[in-house]
């Protein structure tokens, strides 16, 4: 869907389903009545009727659209989004839309109904006793076992990375599967801008061209001061703008694989159909280990072991592997100052687990990564092209935790499942909100705010806008917010399957 920036659109939906179905134009700017959110902004899209969508365009950018509906998205109901800039220049002299996706021929609900009952159930890469024989050479049969039990008492497989994996997914991309291979034209000369949007249902996906720098020039629609890297990391639901410069004729891979590495979507950028490139190997699957939950060392677990759970462990000296590169910069990210106030316990299963005091590790790309040696796009790289018009410092903080028990599959914000919170978040119209987030879980969460943009408090100015920010393990971020949308609005986890599990809440702006 193609539109331009200034316009008035009018848009019929006709459902020719058999069910109730919606459409939610994720990260537009537009009146809450259009959101498409049912139960929220409007009744739904009952079987055999029409609604229509009727609201200006302010903006511009890459942005995407899917169903709100029951678990309809991992159906396929979902397509890109692009809205031309007033002036028509899109800083390149060519463009393509890349859309990454997850397959699956099961039933959603079934895949659903997999993961309540069984944990890891569709997790084909378990660790093996060669993995454990491996380890205790490596650390120490005493550390080895202190590890496992680690894991043991959060109720959760280091290997956990995706909770759908390639085992039943075949990822896609613009639709088409790996052996497919769609293919991207070019002209020899021409740059081309790259609009990538992760529209699947629950996989992060690394995304690379090899022998081709990406100059990010956008993030989520809104534009950002240019940084080359080599490889971007995809949440669900993210959008990245990117420019590309072909060399002469060559033949490009475009190659994007699961963060788990169960599997890959690719295609093919080239100056005619037909031609492909060698597909690069597929990297050994990370597991998720204490640096991936900012803690330093073996003392994090004795702390933990000593505290006897019923405190959290770590300290604000365990920045994870990379904080320093942040610290070289100079850079003051006011997340790191402001003290997590809910009590260590208060927030369901797992919650004790994280670090005692959790920080952003905004400059750390996340796990799979080891022996890379190009640079990977880190949210401490983003800022902003241009002053945004809101500068006041906020008048309130407000604090959600991310929570959830892998084991039954309970997703929730604050221990609560979203049937189980009587009030929505509530902000006052007009004021500038600090909304910090803390992931007590052990799982990559990106969280989408409908409505609205977040501000991500990274120590640059001006900070990057953002409709949907990614939390790694024991992670928290410093959003400022500006409630200037007045209206119920939906604010969840992306993953589909945890979003449908209660990691979901209402903002009310009144």
């Amino acid at each position: 869907m193609r539109l331009k920036e200034g316009q008035h659109v009018t848009i019929n939906v006709t459902n020719n389903l058999l069910e109730s179905t919606s459409i939610h134009w994720h990260g537009l700017i537009l009146p809450y009545t259009m959101d498409g959110v049912p139960g929220v902004s409007f009744p739904g899209i009952a079987a055999g009727s029409t609604f229509t969508y009727e609201f200006d365009i302010e903006q511009n950018g890459t942005y995407w659209y899917h169903s709100h509906s029951g678990l309809q998205e991992q159906l396929g109901h979902l397509g890109p989004m692009v809205i031309e800039p007033k002036d028509g220049d899109i800083g390149a002299d060519r463009e393509h839309t890349i859309i990454l996706s997850d397959w699956t021929f099961e039933d959603p609900h079934d895949v659903f109904r997999h993961l309540k009952v069984a944990e890891g159930y569709y997790n084909y890469q378990q660790r093996t006793v060669e993995n454990t024989i491996k380890d205790i050479k490596s650390q120490g049969l005493i550390n080895t076992v202190k590890e496992r039990a680690m894991w043991s008492r959060m109720r959760m497989n280091p290997r956990d990375i995706l909770d759908v994996t390639g085992a039943t997914y075949t990822y896609l991309m613009n639709g088409r599967d790996p052996q497919t291979n769609w293919t991207a034209l070019y002209k020899p000369g021409e740059s081309i801008r790259l609009r990538l949007i992760n529209g699947s249902a629950m996989t992060y996906f690394d995304f690379q061209v090899p022998g081709l720098d990406l100059t990010v020039v956008a993030v989520d629609g809104q534009p950002v001061k240019p940084v080359t890297v080599g490889e971007i990391r995809i949440a669900v639901a993210e959008t990245y703008d990117v420019i590309v410069k072909p060399k002469d004729t060559k033949t490009y891979t475009i190659f994007a694989q699961s963060m788990d590495r169960s599997g890959y979507a690719r295609g093919t950028l080239a100056t005619s159909v037909g031609k492909e490139a060698s597909i690069p190997a597929l990297r050994p699957m990370p597991e998720l280990g204490m640096d991936a939950m900012g803690m330093s060392g073996m003392a994090d677990m004795d702390s933990m072991d000593a505290t006897n759970n019923k405190e959290t462990y770590g300290g604000q000296e365990n920045h994870g592997p990379n904080h320093s590169m942040a610290a070289m910069q100079n850079k003051v990210v006011p997340v790191d100052g402001i003290p997590i106030t809910h009590s260590p316990d208060g927030h369901g299963p797992g919650a004790s687990m994280i670090a005692k005091n959790p920080i952003s590790r905004l400059d750390d790309p996340g796990i799979g990564f080891d022996g890379v040696s190009h640079k990977v796009l880190v949210y401490s790289d983003l800022t902003g092209a241009k002053q945004w018009p809101d500068n006041r410092e906020p008048t309130q903080t407000i604090e959600l935790h991310l929570t959830g028990n892998m084991e039954r599959y309970m997703w929730s914000f604050d221990g609560k499942k979203f049937t189980e919170v009587d009030k929505p978040v509530h902000f006052k119209y007009g004021e500038r909100v600090r909304l910090i987030l803390v992931n007590d879980s052990m799982m990559y969460h990106p969280i989408h705010l409908h409505g609205m943009w977040m501000e991500l408090e990274n120590g640059n100015s001006p900070s990057p806008r953002k409709h949907t920010i990614s939390l790694k393990p024991s992670e928290k971020v410093s959003l400022l917010i500006s409630a200037d949308a007045p209206g119920n609005w939906a604010f969840h986890c992306h993953l589909l399957y945890h979003m449908d599990a209660g990691m979901f809440r209402v903002v009310n702006v009144s």
